[in-house]
């Protein structure tokens, strides 16, 4: 799997060290189409795993319609710490290596937007 950043300016590792309250992981995946398959048996027991995690909220995978082969996990933490210690587990990262080749993930942390009207 290849680790590629959503934004060139502040990378997943910083976001995982700053800030507290409750964050909204998004991860976008791609993977070769004939892996799609292979990618989403993983991806569930990675979520199985991040469910017995502290911090752990909820999570939910998407993907793209008409055949497409890209993903999108929408994941809820209480702060980017928790889900800090959770990624930097040694058991997370050993299971990294189970994603298929094709594999690319641009992982990123968000905070809700209050937008007046909307």
């Amino acid at each position: 799997m290849q680790l590629r950043e959503m934004d060139e300016q502040v990378t997943y590792m910083e976001q995982l060290r700053a800030g507290d309250g409750p964050i909204v992981l998004v991860n976008l995946f791609t993977v070769a189409p004939e892996e799609a398959d292979q990618l989403q048996e993983i991806w569930a027991e990675d979520a199985a795993f991040m469910k017995s995690q502290p911090g752990f909220v909820s999570a939910q995978l998407h993907r793209g319609t008409a055949g497409s082969s890209t993903f999108v996990n929408v994941a809820e933490w209480e702060s980017a710490a928790a889900l800090g210690r959770a990624f930097g587990s040694p058991e997370f990262q050993a299971r990294l290596s189970q994603y298929p080749e094709s594999t690319v993930a641009s992982p990123h942390v968000f905070q809700r937007v209050s937008v007046p009207g909307v």
